[in-house]
């Protein structure tokens, strides 16, 4: 029997977890960053805020053995219904037979039949092997991902006394941002945040008129920060910050945000520091 006769698919509803967190967690093993996460750490996260479904999903066994996984969630993204790739994992001994090609079809024609009209995933930058994969399958980069820290707020100075700063719920928060329209990564948007514990919101006002908001983790991750753009150099963002810091008693700071220079010159002149990881988003038109 070949190899590829040997391979068997199935929906990850049909499987218990723990294979998909095996195909997953050896899959990975070889990764240029070290995923080190628990089977309950896993599931919470891949199955939670990152938005994949067990249906949407596949698995491919080589008998009793998980050998690889592809996790799919959906959702109205930048107004397109879209499915995107939450993790293509293949178990070292099984790449370059076929599987990660196959599990992509499946993947693909599970968003055809549900009406999506693009695919979305992000990869490292440096995982070569995957970037020619998914170019040579049709995908397209789009955008580029970056990520900044921040461990030092002096640079953050006194806060101003015109601005009137409120901690909201999500819904106003939701309410708030809805007022400004750029591209917002998968795990930074509204969905996502949503499904995020330990998150806060803050509204800052002046005369009575909105001019930005943020939202930001007890961990101190910054998911959203907007400021008008008719009161950008005023100090907004920087009082944001400022109170999330106080508020939440923060010692770290983390961003990761696509092709926004105004938010990464932003950063820069706060303190901010670029790490080295760095991603690609990448798109594929149904």
């Amino acid at each position: 029997m070949t190899l590829e006769n040997s391979i068997q698919y199935y929906c990850c509803s049909e499987v218990e977890d723990r294979f998909i967190y095996q195909a997953f967690h050896i899959g990975f093993s070889d990764y240029l960053i070290k995923m080190d996460i628990s089977e309950d750490g896993f599931l919470a996260r891949f199955f939670g805020p990152e938005g994949n479904r067990r249906e949407n999903s596949f698995i491919a066994f080589d008998q009793d053995e998980p050998v690889g996984v592809i996790l799919g969630g959906m959702k109205i993204y930048e107004g397109i219904q879209t499915m995107r790739c939450g993790t293509l994992a293949i178990h070292p001994e099984y790449r370059g037979k076929g599987i990660s090609q196959r599990l992509f079809e499946l993947h693909k024609e599970e968003a055809v039949k549900h009406g999506c009209k693009q695919l979305f995933l992000e990869v490292i930058v440096g995982n070569d092997r995957a970037v020619h994969f998914y170019e040579k399958i049709g995908y397209e980069k789009m955008y580029d991902l970056v990520y900044y820290t921040h461990e030092d707020f002096s640079l953050f100075g006194k806060p101003r006394s015109e601005f009137f700063i409120n901690r909201i719920d999500f819904e106003e928060f939701k309410q708030a941002a809805g007022k400004w329209d750029y591209h917002i990564n998968w795990q930074n948007d509204l969905d996502y945040i949503e499904k995020t514990s330990n998150t806060y919101f803050y509204s800052i006002m002046m005369q009575d008129r909105l001019v930005g908001c943020l939202a930001i983790s007890k961990a101190g991750t910054i998911h959203f920060l907007m400021v008008d753009k008719m009161q950008r150099g005023k100090g907004v963002g920087t009082q944001l910050l400022q109170t999330a810091v106080e508020d939440l008693n923060l010692s770290r700071m983390s961003a990761g945000f696509p092709n926004n220079s105004l938010l990464e010159g932003f950063l820069k002149k706060k303190g901010f520091k670029k790490g080295n990881l760095k991603q690609f988003e990448l798109y594929l038109l149904l």
